[in-house]
Protein backbone atom coordinates (compact mmCIF):
# COMPACT_ATOMS: atom_id res chain seq x y z
CA UNK A 1 0.00 0.00 0.00
CA UNK A 2 1.45 3.66 -1.04
CA UNK A 3 1.33 5.69 2.43
CA UNK A 4 -1.43 8.25 3.16
CA UNK A 5 -3.46 5.92 0.77
CA UNK A 6 -6.85 5.50 2.43
CA UNK A 7 -7.86 2.15 3.18
CA UNK A 8 -11.09 1.69 1.02
CA UNK A 9 -10.43 4.19 -1.82
CA UNK A 10 -11.73 3.72 -4.80
CA UNK A 11 -9.62 1.27 -7.57
CA UNK A 12 -10.50 0.02 -10.81
CA UNK A 13 -10.21 -3.59 -11.61
CA UNK A 14 -13.03 -6.94 -10.84
CA UNK A 15 -11.64 -7.78 -7.66
CA UNK A 16 -12.36 -4.37 -6.09
CA UNK A 17 -16.01 -3.77 -8.48
CA UNK A 18 -18.02 -5.09 -5.67
CA UNK A 19 -16.22 -2.51 -2.66
CA UNK A 20 -16.77 0.51 -5.58
CA UNK A 21 -20.54 -0.42 -5.79
CA UNK A 22 -20.75 -0.36 -1.94
CA UNK A 23 -19.25 3.11 -1.53
CA UNK A 24 -21.19 4.68 -4.42
CA UNK A 25 -24.40 3.56 -3.04
CA UNK A 26 -23.60 5.60 0.12
CA UNK A 27 -23.77 8.73 -2.12
CA UNK A 28 -19.83 8.93 -1.64
CA UNK A 29 -16.98 9.71 -3.92
CA UNK A 30 -12.94 9.50 -3.25
CA UNK A 31 -11.16 12.24 -4.70
CA UNK A 32 -7.91 12.11 -6.67
CA UNK A 33 -4.46 12.28 -4.45
CA UNK A 34 -4.39 15.67 -6.78
CA UNK A 35 -7.09 17.39 -5.40
CA UNK A 36 -7.00 20.29 -3.19
CA UNK A 37 -8.00 18.48 0.08
CA UNK A 38 -7.99 14.55 -1.03
CA UNK A 39 -11.02 14.16 1.26
CA UNK A 40 -14.12 12.33 0.38
CA UNK A 41 -17.28 14.30 -0.01
CA UNK A 42 -20.92 13.44 0.13
CA UNK A 43 -21.51 13.70 -3.33
CA UNK A 44 -25.43 14.55 -3.00
CA UNK A 45 -24.72 17.44 -0.12
CA UNK A 46 -25.99 20.74 -0.20
CA UNK A 47 -22.99 22.13 1.21
CA UNK A 48 -19.81 20.21 0.50
CA UNK A 49 -17.89 19.56 3.33
CA UNK A 50 -14.92 17.57 3.97
CA UNK A 51 -15.32 14.39 5.84
CA UNK A 52 -13.15 13.50 8.60
CA UNK A 53 -9.75 11.73 8.00
CA UNK A 54 -9.67 8.97 10.83
CA UNK A 55 -5.72 7.24 11.23
CA UNK A 56 -6.47 3.97 13.35
CA UNK A 57 -3.54 2.80 15.42
CA UNK A 58 -3.73 -0.66 16.72
CA UNK A 59 -1.98 -3.53 16.87
CA UNK A 60 -4.95 -5.96 16.52
CA UNK A 61 -6.40 -6.35 12.66
CA UNK A 62 -9.75 -6.89 13.87
CA UNK A 63 -10.05 -3.67 15.98
CA UNK A 64 -8.02 -1.90 12.87
CA UNK A 65 -11.05 -3.92 10.68
CA UNK A 66 -13.76 -2.83 12.74
CA UNK A 67 -12.45 0.93 12.98
CA UNK A 68 -12.44 0.94 9.14
CA UNK A 69 -16.45 -0.94 8.61
CA UNK A 70 -17.36 1.69 11.03
CA UNK A 71 -16.15 4.72 9.68
CA UNK A 72 -16.39 3.92 6.09
CA UNK A 73 -19.91 3.22 6.57
CA UNK A 74 -20.04 7.00 7.90
CA UNK A 75 -18.20 8.71 5.30
CA UNK A 76 -14.80 8.89 7.00
CA UNK A 77 -11.37 8.12 5.01
CA UNK A 78 -9.91 5.40 7.04
CA UNK A 79 -5.61 4.46 7.32
CA UNK A 80 -4.42 2.31 9.84
CA UNK A 81 -0.82 1.52 11.17
CA UNK A 82 -0.95 -1.55 13.42
CA UNK A 83 2.79 -0.07 15.33
CA UNK A 84 3.68 2.91 16.96
CA UNK A 85 6.33 2.90 14.42
CA UNK A 86 4.38 2.40 11.41
CA UNK A 87 1.78 5.13 13.11
CA UNK A 88 4.74 7.61 13.17
CA UNK A 89 6.29 7.03 9.68
CA UNK A 90 2.88 6.96 8.08
CA UNK A 91 2.09 10.31 10.09
CA UNK A 92 5.58 11.84 8.04
CA UNK A 93 4.49 10.58 5.02
CA UNK A 94 1.13 11.98 4.82
CA UNK A 95 0.41 14.26 2.47
CA UNK A 96 -3.14 15.64 3.80
CA UNK A 97 -2.26 14.64 8.08
CA UNK A 98 -5.63 12.88 9.43
CA UNK A 99 -7.96 15.44 10.95
CA UNK A 100 -8.20 12.28 13.85
CA UNK A 101 -6.34 10.11 15.45
CA UNK A 102 -7.58 6.70 17.32
CA UNK A 103 -5.05 5.47 19.38
CA UNK A 104 -4.40 2.07 21.70
CA UNK A 105 -1.68 1.62 24.38
CA UNK A 106 -0.66 -1.82 24.82
CA UNK A 107 1.34 -1.92 21.20
CA UNK A 108 4.85 -3.91 20.72
CA UNK A 109 7.93 -1.32 20.49
CA UNK A 110 6.07 1.96 21.03
CA UNK A 111 3.39 2.38 22.81
CA UNK A 112 0.53 4.75 22.62
CA UNK A 113 1.89 6.94 24.67
CA UNK A 114 5.26 7.01 23.14
CA UNK A 115 3.31 7.25 19.97
CA UNK A 116 1.03 10.32 20.74
CA UNK A 117 4.44 12.72 22.34
CA UNK A 118 6.30 11.72 19.32
CA UNK A 119 3.41 12.44 16.69
CA UNK A 120 2.43 15.82 18.61
CA UNK A 121 6.13 17.05 18.05
CA UNK A 122 5.22 16.90 14.83
CA UNK A 123 2.43 18.18 14.70
CA UNK A 124 0.72 19.37 17.58
CA UNK A 125 -2.63 20.82 16.16
CA UNK A 126 -4.05 16.65 15.47
CA UNK A 127 -6.66 15.68 18.13
CA UNK A 128 -5.43 12.35 19.50
CA UNK A 129 -8.61 9.75 21.24
CA UNK A 130 -7.14 7.23 23.04
CA UNK A 131 -9.00 3.70 22.64
CA UNK A 132 -7.79 1.14 25.78
CA UNK A 133 -9.11 -1.44 27.78
CA UNK A 134 -6.04 -0.26 30.03
CA UNK A 135 -8.09 2.59 32.09
CA UNK A 136 -4.63 2.65 34.42
CA UNK A 137 -2.81 4.73 31.62
CA UNK A 138 -6.00 7.42 31.30
CA UNK A 139 -3.56 10.25 32.96
CA UNK A 140 -0.56 9.07 31.30
CA UNK A 141 -2.55 9.68 27.87
CA UNK A 142 -4.05 12.76 28.78
CA UNK A 143 -0.66 13.88 30.15
CA UNK A 144 0.82 13.17 26.63
CA UNK A 145 -1.86 15.47 25.16
CA UNK A 146 -4.61 12.97 23.88
CA UNK A 147 -7.70 14.95 23.83
CA UNK A 148 -9.73 12.34 25.43
CA UNK A 149 -10.20 8.61 26.71
CA UNK A 150 -12.27 6.09 25.90
CA UNK A 151 -12.24 2.75 27.57
CA UNK A 152 -12.84 -0.42 26.34
CA UNK A 153 -15.46 -1.64 25.41
CA UNK A 154 -18.10 1.28 24.40
CA UNK A 155 -20.89 2.08 21.99
CA UNK A 156 -19.56 2.75 18.25
CA UNK A 157 -22.48 4.48 17.25
CA UNK A 158 -21.47 7.17 20.47
CA UNK A 159 -18.46 7.04 19.45
CA UNK A 160 -18.39 7.65 15.82
CA UNK A 161 -20.63 10.52 16.73
CA UNK A 162 -18.37 12.20 19.17
CA UNK A 163 -15.44 12.00 16.25
CA UNK A 164 -17.54 13.79 14.22
CA UNK A 165 -18.43 16.25 16.74
CA UNK A 166 -14.52 16.38 17.36
CA UNK A 167 -14.27 17.26 13.39
CA UNK A 168 -16.66 19.69 13.25
CA UNK A 169 -15.22 21.24 16.33
CA UNK A 170 -11.60 21.22 14.81
CA UNK A 171 -12.78 22.41 11.20
CA UNK A 172 -14.80 25.42 12.86
CA UNK A 173 -11.12 26.33 14.74
CA UNK A 174 -9.15 26.00 11.60
CA UNK A 175 -11.11 26.78 8.94
CA UNK A 176 -7.94 27.18 6.24
CA UNK A 177 -7.26 23.83 6.66
CA UNK A 178 -10.68 22.63 5.10
CA UNK A 179 -11.31 24.42 1.70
Amino acid sequence: MIPGTPIGARRDGPAEELENRRRDSLGVRTLSQNSSEGHMIRANSEEQRPLPRVLVVDDEEFIRELYKNVFESNGMTVFSAQSGEEAVDLFKSMRYKPDIIIMDHRMPGKDGIETTKEILKIDPTVPIVFSSADETVRDDALAAGAVSFWSKPFSMSVFVSAMKDLHEQKRKLSPHHFH
